[in-house]
């Protein structure tokens, strides 16, 4: 029998995605993002995964932003690592987690962390950049005070550690429950020594997430032949079991006879038998080498979905994009479905994967998008489930879900885009529409928040807000637009005449005298006096903004945008100002806002669609040249490459998107606008395992305009594609030029469709 003819065959009947896989993971840089205000994670974790296992370091709290940029525990900029925890956010600008302090040390035991640029006041090492190696799946450095060699790598919800000690000077683990880190702080902790080998305990904090609880199980490689505990006044205490607002443990074993230790460290948020289980489910035996080659090989997976071919620099910065885009929503449950709710009530055996940190004022716009287009329905589904589950728990969607806690942080109600889009584009299974459809209008028919007056089809008044009215007022009405949609889908028209109503709520915000929504008053009178580009954090009408970055956030309606400003050209004009005039914000301006042309910003959220807005008045030129600006300029392969915080991901999905040469500029609409590929082929492996293959021609660094596009051979005049059709499969051929085809996208029929065309 001819073996190889028969291999042959059936390599050639795999899909593409199978049969012709690459080394992707060789393309992506960790550090990219991970100094300034990227606050990006650095360290190992897997797709998803619940465990971020990395370094955490010494909160800079004397610079200019007071420790702002240390927000996921890391900076590329620090030189020092104080010991390394399993749970870290990415991306956002708020600070929490770093939970469960494992440092490897040799030496006199130090309990508490060193001071800033003072390492021998406290534990944690000086170590190199040059020692300092980061990769998908495995993070290692050579902690040089210690002379420690640390490796690092993760499974779903294990840390595996490996530590290769050169010298046995006192050699010990500890292990620092009352570790603290920018906002965090621990109210109760707990470790029980099981034998010379196992512990198990808890750390239950306060901080982002106001009550958040973590218990884990340790197991190490060789025998623990000591053991010392210690109180939250680092007092010693003389029990296997102790219990205390932050205690610590000091394991010291023999480096003389082991100079290689290795631990395991499993994460629940249930209970220390579940976290004992997840250890025996997905990191059973010891090999260190085996799990991060599965770490690597699930990375590879992943980034395969999409092969994009281009020079090396846009490469690696188009495949550090599509892994963070991967960072989050994070797993919240044990191997046994087991998982703690909003409510803080344990759910056992779910048949669903639940999960958190979803940062959904962001994601909405751009990464939940990606997730659809990349992802097979049994993840999205657990992204929606894991919604429907929060809202039976608490009444409500989520608005900012973290590790079993609603934070309300961010204005809107943003979870609703994205359960309507799932309900519109069928991801969710039909039998759960009815409780789908509960939670989005029960949740768009609350009170709080201005919720009252929107109910009533009115504005927000000014006078019932502190700050952000417009903020809020805007983002209901996309929220409104998605429910609309959905009430559409579903048959139930009385709500979908309501709902449309609702959506158009942003226009009793324009104020033609100044031409951009305003705050206005419960008597009716706009807000003066007004300055356009006031943008001083909470004190405005706007949310990490001012009224130029907001007076373009109507996705769901472009049209109606377009006739508030009188028309095509007016509205065109308008837009040129913004991305044309000064970029001064004037003193005191949110943090938020960076990455600045004109008055865009690409750093902020609010403004990632505002490229792909020209199309719809028939000029998508000049969004394309906007896109590829904000892509050379904001997105680099250096350690600062990002302009702005990554916010779970939503910064890095906007350029994977945009990168390919399309954005979803209103997700439920299931239209992509055509910017400006930056490669010279994708190929986008499809969940139903068709392939969509983009080919670019005439790429360059000068070239920024679509000239012509071919789809399936054809003639394709249209400056978007719709979701359906990028389902299909096919091909894309996209030819480049340095000068615009001004007729390209500018009839009417070939423009994007709006809401009111």
């Amino acid at each position: 029998m001819n073996y190889s003819k028969i291999f042959l065959s059936i390599l050639a009947s795999l899909p593409l995605s199978l049969a012709a896989q690459q080394n992707l993971t060789a393309f992506v840089d960790p550090f990219i993002g991970s100094e300034d205000h990227g606050h990006v994670f650095v360290g190992a974790n897997v797709p998803l995964g619940a465990v971020q296992l990395g370094p955490s370091q010494i909160s800079q709290t004397w610079d200019q932003f007071n420790g702002w940029d240390w927000c996921s525990g890391y900076n590329y900029k620090s030189k020092e690592i104080l010991g390394f925890t399993h749970t870290h956010l990415s991306g956002t600008g708020i600070g929490d987690l770093n939970d469960i302090m494992l440092v490897p040390a040799t030496g006199k035991v130090q309990l508490a962390p060193a001071e800033f640029d003072k390492m021998n006041t406290g534990y944690g090492s000086h170590f190199q950049k040059a020692n300092e190696i980061c990769q998908p799946g495995f993070y290692s450095v050579l902690l040089d005070d210690y002379q420690v060699q640390a490796n690092l790598t993760a499974t779903e919800r294990v840390g595996y550690h490996q530590y290769i000690y050169k010298k046995s000077d006192n050699a010990h683990l500890l292990l620092d429950l009352a570790f603290k880190m920018n906002w965090d702080k621990t109210t109760d902790s707990y470790i029980k020594q099981i034998n010379d080998s196992t512990f198990v305990g808890y750390r239950f904090s306060m901080g982002w997430a106001n009550d958040q609880k973590v218990y884990f199980a340790l197991k190490t490689s060789v025998p623990i032949q000591k053991v010392q505990f210690y109180d939250d006044k680092n007092q010693k205490l003389g029990s296997t079991t102790v219990k205390g607002q932050a205690i610590k443990a000091a394991l010291f074993f023999d480096a003389v006879k082991n100079k290689t230790i290795e631990v395991k460290v499993g994460i629940s948020a249930v209970s220390t038998t579940n976290a004992l289980a997840n250890i025996q489910a997905e990191i059973p035996n010891w090999d260190f080498a085996q799990t991060k080659s599965q770490a690597n090989d699930k990375w590879n997976n992943t980034l395969n979905k999409i092969q994009f071919e281009g020079d090396s620099d846009t490469k690696k910065i188009f495949y550090t994009a599509l892994y963070h885009t991967y960072f989050a929503p994070t797993i919240f449950n044990d191997v046994n479905g087991d998982y703690l709710g909003t409510d803080k009530q344990v759910y056992e055996k779910q048949d669903f994967t639940n999960h958190t940190v979803f940062s959904l004022w962001d994601t909405y716009r751009g990464l939940h998008p990606l997730m659809n287009l990349l992802e097979d329905r049994k993840i999205n589904q657990d992204f929606i489930k894991s919604m429907l589950a929060i809202y039976q728990q608490q009444g409500k969607l989520p608005v900012w879900p973290l590790q079993g806690n609603e934070t309300n942080t961010m204005v809107g109600l943003p979870a609703i885009p994205v359960v309507a889009d799932a309900v519109i584009k069928g991801i969710l299974d039909e039998k759960d529409y009815e409780l789908a459809w509960e939670a989005v209008k029960t949740t768009a028919m609350g009170y709080d928040n201005g919720l009252k007056f929107v109910r009533e089809l009115t504005y927000i008044p000014i006078d019932s807000m502190d700050h952000e009215s417009v903020a809020w007022a805007l983002e209901y009405a996309i929220a409104d637009y998605s429910a609309f949609k959905m009430a559409e889908k579903l048959g139930k028209k009385e709500d979908a005449a309501y709902f449309e109503k609702r959506y158009k709520l942003y226009e009793k915000y324009f104020d033609k005298e100044v031409g951009h929504f305003v705050g206005r008053k419960a008597t009716g009178e706009f807000r003066r006096p007004f300055n356009p580009l006031m943008a001083k954090h909470r004190e405005n009408d706007y949310c990490e903004g001012n009224a130029w970055q907001y007076t373009w956030l109507v996705p769901q309606d472009v049209k109606g945008l377009i006739n508030l400003f009188g028309g095509d050209q007016k509205f065109l004009k308008k837009l040129d100002e913004f991305t044309s005039m000064s970029s001064d914000l004037g003193g005191e301006a949110s943090n938020d806002i960076t990455g600045l042309i004109g008055q865009y910003a690409q750093g902020n959220e609010p403004n990632h669609h505002i490229p792909y807005l020209y199309a719809y008045a028939g000029e998508p030129w000049k969004g394309a040249a906007l896109a590829r600006k904000a892509m050379k300029s904001f997105y680099t392969s250096k350690p600062n490459g990002l302009c702005g915080n990554d916010d779970a991901g939503q910064m890095s999905a906007w350029y994977v998107f945009s990168a390919m040469g399309m954005y979803p500029l209103s997700p439920v609409s299931g239209i992509y606008v055509f910017g400006s590929p930056m490669m010279e082929k994708a190929t986008i492996n499809l969940p139903n395992t068709k392939q969509l293959v983009i080919q670019v021609k005439n790429q360059g660094a000068q070239n920024s305009y679509i000239k012509s596009i071919k789809r399936n051979g054809q003639v394709y005049s249209k400056s978007y594609i719709t979701y359906d059709d990028i389902l299909k499969g096919g091909s894309l051929e996209i030819e480049m030029s340095s000068s615009p085809n001004k007729n390209f996208g500018k009839t009417l029929q070939d423009r994007p469709v709006s809401a009111q065309n």
